[in-house]
């Protein structure tokens, strides 16, 4: 089973991206590099709710 996620920029607090993920392969949360469009730069996303 698939569960959605949402990724928030570390630096501005910004909830930008949307995902996917299988909890049984990745039980830990997520942490991606992805551009911000708020702090116009690559930063480090991390799982919310």
């Amino acid at each position: 089973m698939r569960t959605k996620i949402t990724l928030e920029c570390t630096e501005c607090k910004h909830r930008n991206y949307n995902y996917t993920k299988d909890k049984k392969e990745h039980a830990e949360r997520m942490e991606l590099r992805k551009y911000c469009p708020f702090c116009r730069k690559h930063t480090l996303h991390k799982e919310t709710k």
